[in-house]
């Protein structure tokens, strides 16, 4: 009977709400209609908790404007179809707009109500076996010992647990191969790392030959080892002291589980964050994933394996023959498989590894490029929404992760479809400047409420449209060959740690500047033809308004493809750790303020007067380190000094010449794992809509003239250099 009842309240729910959304009404009382939505949303947002009843109405406020806009932009604005060189164009555009709200739809089911943070199981009596696979192919052996020696200072019992290096860099194939000089690189790369593991207690693994990239080399693990738990961990990312104490205990209390996942933590700045230079004040991007939307799937049963930083049951993995190797994007993939075969996941929203991004935005685009196109092979493979075993919102969640992957199209749509106009006069949206004002602003202020209600602090205004944006030139062509040839893409290894010596425009960054040019050029077209045709002003003023949007999107990305110098190859991280340093066998009372894996900076205990040094100096760090590593001091070299108010300051660069050196380094960077959510916490401030634009429009003038320089300042250097007789004489060579 209640269920009855129920479902008669939906059905007349459905009623008003679709009698409301097809109501014929004036422009001026839906204009009316739609500030007193957004002046609810905002007194909502402002007044009201984030959780809860008052986010449930403010969603559905937003909802009821946005599918008003659809029934009017569905049955009002289409170009006639016998107008073909309209009707093409604005139905593209409109088929990128429905995409648009319908991932908006998918989103607010997914994240509407997002599982709050879980709290930590204790470890049972017997605990379990656990294997940390830690997969490599060209990382080179500093960010491998690192990470090893990380893995290896995990609390846990030492009898339960073993470390294996998965090294598809020294197989028997490439230590092979026709080309000498290779492989002896690859003999020499299986001597240093069998070595390393020897010395750190961990196991080094091979095997013959390259096959199914890093799903195969894991698979390999899986052959050669027993524990009752893998963990997983990229070559970059090491984990906390205390990874497995939060994990662990979960696994006891489900039979079922076959995942839990944790967000990825990194560092260092992407390119975006660096050249834009954002990564101290706002969130990254993939907060906005980690922070929220994985919880957001974790309560639909939905969380997925990301390919690090997560825990797996063996029994689970045996059902699938180990980990998928059809797609390029093993992770998802894996983790689509054992959720159809009724196995559980949960997501433990604490952030337990430090890792890497790529610097440089040739190999972000790489990297982003690999999992556009593993996205879309699994979409197009396994189709997730038919996908039998899973539920209803576990289809639709994994329908949200694969098409999320097709915003380049949209993107491009919006940045193109206003030049119809502006240059060819084409008719794609059929409407007055007063209908698009009416209409158009109104559904565009209430999506960026909403999305600010979802993710207003881990993502802040406009940044999502911007970093579609630098993506969407690239990965448009890759997922079209997909799509084309959907066994055609290959896995590709991200480059870490790269150095940028000097600044630059990157390599892949010339359709940005001449987008820009267009965009500028359309600029001035829309204020010709607003000045000469004043009986279409509402229309060209709306349109050159649209381009002008664009124009700021497009004019930031400049600076994001011209590249900021970067020389450190390592990066920092708040420590405050108690420590002494010995300098020419006089022992200091000091204190490790920050640090990385290359080196720290080391204040003097107040009061304690520094020696006189030479740079280069060598010296000793002594700390008690959390787990049992020996008696060894760390190797130093003081590379600076600095006289402060509160003392004297050490910049010293780590020497590790032993295994246990590196333990020593792993354990004062990365045991404290509450420092890095400290760091996140203090960039998970919502701005507002308002603000957040405000800020927006500001960093994209600064960073369209930062990017228009750094052009102009490269070719005075190009034109200089074929002045230079030698430059010409070297062409003349060649």
């Amino acid at each position: 009977m209640r269920r009855a009842l129920i479902a008669v309240l939906w059905m007349l729910a459905s009623v008003v709400i679709v009698f409301l959304i097809t109501l014929p009404i004036s422009l001026q009382a839906h204009l009316i209609a739609g500030s007193i939505v957004v002046l609810a949303m905002i007194l909502l947002k402002t007044f009201g908790p984030p959780t809860g009843v008052f986010r449930v109405i403010a969603l559905a406020l937003g909802t009821a404007i946005v599918l008003r806009y659809v029934y009017w932009r569905t049955t009002s604005t289409l170009p006639p179809i016998n107008q073909i060189e309209d009707f093409i164009p604005g139905f593209m555009l409109y088929i990128a707009e429905m995409y648009s709200v319908f991932m908006l739809f998918l989103s607010l089911f997914v994240v509407s109500s997002p599982v709050p943070p879980r709290p930590t199981p204790p470890l049972p009596a017997n605990v379990p076996t656990v294997d940390v696979f830690i997969p490599t192919y060209n990382e080179d052996m500093a960010l491998l010992a690192n990470t090893v020696a990380a893995a290896k200072g995990m609390d846990y019992p030492a009898d339960k647990l073993t470390v294996w290096l998965l090294d598809d860099g020294g197989t028997d194939q490439k230590c092979n191969q026709d080309n000498a000089a290779k492989a002896l690189e690859a003999q020499q790369r299986r001597r240093e790392l069998s070595a390393l593991c020897e010395g750190l207690g961990a196991r080094y693994l091979t095997r013959a030959r390259n096959e199914h990239a890093k799903a195969g080399n894991m698979n390999n693990g899986l052959e050669h080892s027993t524990g009752d738990l893998v963990v997983v961990f990229d070559a970059d990312h090491a984990p906390a002291r205390t990874f497995l104490k939060e994990t662990v205990g979960h696994f006891a209390q489900d039979e079922n589980l076959f995942l839990v996942q944790t967000p990825h933590f990194f560092i260092n700045p992407d390119p975006l964050e660096r050249n834009l230079d954002t990564f101290d004040v706002m969130p990254s991007e993939n907060e906005m994933f980690y922070g929220i939307i994985q919880r957001g799937l974790d309560k639909w049963d939905a969380s997925f394996f990301c390919g690090s930083a997560a825990v797996l049951r063996r029994a689970a993995l045996k059902e699938t023959n180990g980990f998928s190797g059809v797609t390029i994007t093993e992770d998802c993939e894996t983790a689509l498989g054992l959720h159809s075969r009724g196995w559980r996941s949960i997501y433990v929203e604490k952030p337990l590894i430090a890792g890497l991004q790529p610097e440089s935005f040739a190999s972000f685009i790489g990297q982003r490029s690999r999992w556009a196109q593993g996205m879309m092979q699994i979409l197009i493979f396994h189709v997730p929404f038919f996908k039998r075993g899973l539920s209803l919102p576990q289809r639709l969640c994994y329908m949200s992760s694969m098409l999320f992957w097709l915003f380049p199209y949209p993107r491009l749509m919006f940045l193109v479809s206003p030049l119809f106009y502006l240059f060819f006069s084409l008719e794609v949206f059929n409407a007055s400047g007063a209908e698009f004002l009416a209409y158009t602003s109104t559904y565009m202020l209430v999506n960026l409420l909403m999305q600010n209600y979802l993710y207003g602090r881990y993502r802040w205004p406009w940044i999502s449209e911007l970093y579609e944006y630098i993506q969407s030139i690239y990965l448009l062509p890759a997922i079209l060959s997909v799509i084309a040839n959907p066994r055609k893409p290959t896995f590709n290894v991200t480059s870490k740690g790269e150095n940028i010596h000097e600044g630059h425009v990157s390599e892949i960054g010339r359709p940005f500047f001449i987008i820009f040019a267009v965009l500028v050029a359309a600029l001035i077209v829309s204020i010709y033809r607003a000045l000469t045709e004043p009986f279409n002003a509402d229309v060209i003023i709306v349109v050159g308004g649209w381009n002008v949007l664009n124009l700021l999107i497009a004019g930031c990305a400049l600076g994001v493809v011209s590249e900021r110098r970067n020389r450190r190859r390592t990066h920092r991280v708040n420590l405050q750790r108690r420590c002494e340093i010995i300098i020419d066998a006089i022992t200091y009372a000091a204190m490790v303020e920050d640090g990385s894996t290359g080196g720290a900076r080391i204040r003097l205990a107040e009061g304690v007067k520094g020696p006189d040094f030479e740079r280069g100096q060598q010296a000793q760090l002594r700390f008690t380190p959390h787990a049992d590593i020996g008696p060894d001091v760390l190797p130093l070299s003081i590379r600076n000094i600095e006289h402060d108010k509160d003392g004297v300051v050490f910049g010293c660069q780590f020497e590790p010449q032993t295994p246990t050196h590196y333990r020593l380094v792993a354990d004062l960077i990365f045991a404290n794992a509450d420092e890095w959510r400290k760091f996140q916490e203090s960039r998970r401030k919502n701005p507002g809509v308002l603000l957040g634009t405000l800020r927006f429009i500001r960093q994209a003038l600064y960073h369209t003239g930062r990017g228009l320089s750094y052009l102009v300042h490269l070719q005075r250097l190009w034109r200089e250099r074929r002045r230079n007789p030698l430059f010409a004489a070297a062409k003349r060579e060649s």
